[in-house]
Parts: C-alpha cells; structure tokens; sequence
C-alpha cells in the first residue's frame, strides 16, 4: 500500500481550504499528501454567500453587496453592511482556483474513488476505497454521518434546507446592488421560513426557499412557494437557468469528541458549520486557518477543538428553534429591526466582546432564551 502523511477523505469546501492553506503557509512542501473523493468537483453544484471585511476571495466573487434588504410581514429594512459586505461565489470558481493552486505541486495527488472506510492503527491510519487501500499518518475527514447526531437527543438538530432557482424574468423587478438577506413575509405554517434573493442584474436572480426546522419538505413543496413568490413580484414571464439545493446541519453536537489522535473530522463533520445560521464557507476559512497554525506545532488532534461561549449561545437558539420553531422569524426580526447588521455580523463571526455580545442578546426576545437557558441549567 502506498503511504502519505496526510489524506484527505472527501474533497470539499473544508478540505480544499485546508489544502489551500497548507500551500500558501509554504511548511508542508515536503509531505506526501492525497485527496480522495468519488466527485471530480469539475461542475457548478452550489453557491456561497458570506459576509466579509478583509478582500477574501475577491478575485473569484460573481458579485459583492453593500445593503441588503430584510423584510417580514409587518416591516421592511434596508440594512447598511459598511465595514462588511456581502460576497457571492459559484462553486465552479472556487473548485477552479483550488485546484490550479494545488495541482501545482508535486508533493499532492488526487484520486476519484468511494472512501469505504478508515481507521486509526497503532502506529498508522488505512483508507479503504472501492479499489485500493492506503496508509498515512493522519487523516482529515470531511465525510459528514448524520447518524452521529440523530442517535442522541442531548444536542438537538436544526436543519437548514432549501432550493433554489436561478431565473431570467421579463421584468426588470430586481434591485441589482441590493439582496433579500431573508423575507419572513412568507407563510411560516408553524416553522422558520423564509426567501432569499441574490439578484446578480435587473432581470436574473437566485431565488432560494429556505427553511430552519426538523424536518424535509417535497420537492414540490419548495417549487411551489417559489412559483407563488415568483407572481408576487410581479414577473409574468421567466426561464429557469439553473436550480440547486441542499440541506446545512444546524446544530452543537460535539463532533470533535469523535477525532483522535491522528483523524480530524473538518467541514460539517467536524462541525464547522455555524450552528446558528448554517453559513459554513467563512466558518470554513477561518478553522482552516486555525487548523493549518496547529498543525505546525501540535500533532495530536484531540486537543485542536476548543469550545467557546459562542457554542454555548447557538446552544441556546438551536434549542429555542427545535422546540418552537414556530419563533424564528420574531428572534431574526428581532435582532435586524434596529438596522445594527455589522455588529450582528461580527457577533455571528465570533469576534465580539462580552459587553458587545450584550448588546446582540438584548435585541432578542428575551423569555425565549431564558426558557431555554433553565432548560439547559435544570
């Protein structure tokens, strides 16, 4: 069996950033490492969207937003973003960059294959695919297993769940330089339901129907309040480009309890998605970072994770939105009502004091959380 120092099994978001940054840091030039996964990531499968302060990713970002619009049945805002603004990127983009960036050095391959399984060994690790096996000694996994977190019920699952279309109208309806961050003016039937508009011209936009809740919809169900929203706009006329759709775990399973020494789980396996909203690509950025630093000290994976109070506050929503989902829309009316999107931003970014932490939490309904925090005590 041939041997590398490192695999990655799964060649996603979490492992190309990790990858990336590994390049970039310019210490792991001489390490064998292997990416493995059955997709060629040659396609467009998905779209990113973040906020954002520091120029990340701009030369691959199809566009970037300054105000966004929110909106729910009683009142619209128009949200000022400044310092941050709000980025879109394809997926095709961002696979391109990634691998004419890797693929340029010798030291990393790639092979399309199933992952069957791996393990950890005494002094080794082994990767099972469909047709070979490998060893290395570490493994960084980004193979998401649901089972984990449905086979408890200490740490609820929220799921994220959408599906979008991109269209070409005959009207012009779309204000090009302003998004629909959410529009809770939908029927919410019981859960936590909104629309979501990002309208690259005047003319052509991604309309995504999302929900947080427990459970999936039929496909039809999704397309259904996408045609109604569709009318209310007014368009009388479209074309469907493109659709995608996908479904975000939102919650604080402590997925890290399951690395060992020598396997890391990353992406929505290790719980890098933001258990309060489900964004993953600027969560993915920055625990890649974090990732890449330690390993250029530290070589044992159970000690990579730490848990702050920002887990420990998307505790808190998660619980609030599995038990009554029905109260999302006021929580997030709630929080942008008041127009403070940079420092909501910068709260869901995990880089506010506990006195601007404070302010974030004061916005929201207030006997929710603290229901929800005797529930958690008691």
């Amino acid at each position: 069996m041939k041997h590398y120092h490192y695999i990655f099994t799964g060649n996603g978001l979490s492992a190309l950033l990790t990858l990336f940054e590994m390049v970039k840091s310019g210490q792991f030039s001489d390490k064998k490492i292997l990416l493995i996964d059955s997709d060629a990531k040659n396609k467009n499968d998905r779209t990113w969207c973040f906020w954002d302060s520091e120029n990340l990713f701009d030369e691959i970002s199809t566009k970037n937003w300054q105000r966004a619009w929110f909106k729910n049945e009683n009142f619209s805002n128009q949200l000022n973003l400044f310092p941050y603004s709000y980025k879109m990127i394809k997926s095709s983009d961002f696979y391109k960059l990634m691998f004419d960036t890797i693929l340029q050095h010798k030291n990393i391959e790639i092979f399309q294959d199933e992952v069957l399984d791996f393990s950890e060994l005494d002094h080794h690790c082994v990767v099972q695919t469909k047709t070979k096996s490998f060893t290395c000694n570490q493994i960084f996994n980004s193979i998401y297993n649901p089972e984990f977190v449905k086979s408890q019920t200490k740490f609820p699952l929220v799921q994220q769940h959408f599906i979008g279309w991109f269209i070409k109208s005959k009207e012009a309806v779309f204000t090009e330089d302003c998004p629909t961050f959410m529009d809770f003016s939908v029927a919410q039937k019981g859960n936590t339901r909104f629309m979501y508009i990002l309208p690259t011209s005047s003319t052509e936009a991604l309309l995504e129907y999302t929900l947080f809740s427990k459970d999936l919809l039929s496909k039809e169900a999704y397309e259904a309040e996408i045609e109604n929203y569709i009318k209310k706009l007014g368009i009388t006329e479209y074309e469907i480009v493109e659709k995608e759709q996908g479904n975000i775990p939102m919650t604080c399973f402590p997925f890290w309890k399951n690395n060992s020494k020598n396997i890391i789980n990353i992406g929505s396996a290790g719980g890098w998605s933001k258990a309060s909203t489900g964004y993953t690509f600027k969560n993915s950025v920055k625990k890649s970072r974090e990732l890449v630093r330690f390993l250029q000290t530290e070589n044992d994976f159970t000690t990579f994770h730490k848990i702050n109070k920002f887990w420990f506050y998307d505790l808190l929503l998660i619980d609030i939105l599995y038990q009554t989902n029905q109260y999302g829309s006021s929580i997030f009316s709630s929080m942008f009502k008041t127009g403070k999107a940079p420092l909501i931003f910068k709260f869901l970014d995990e880089e506010t004091s506990f006195r601007e932490d404070l302010q974030v939490i004061w916005m929201c309904p207030k006997g929710l959380f603290i229901k929800a925090l005797f529930k958690r005590i008691f």
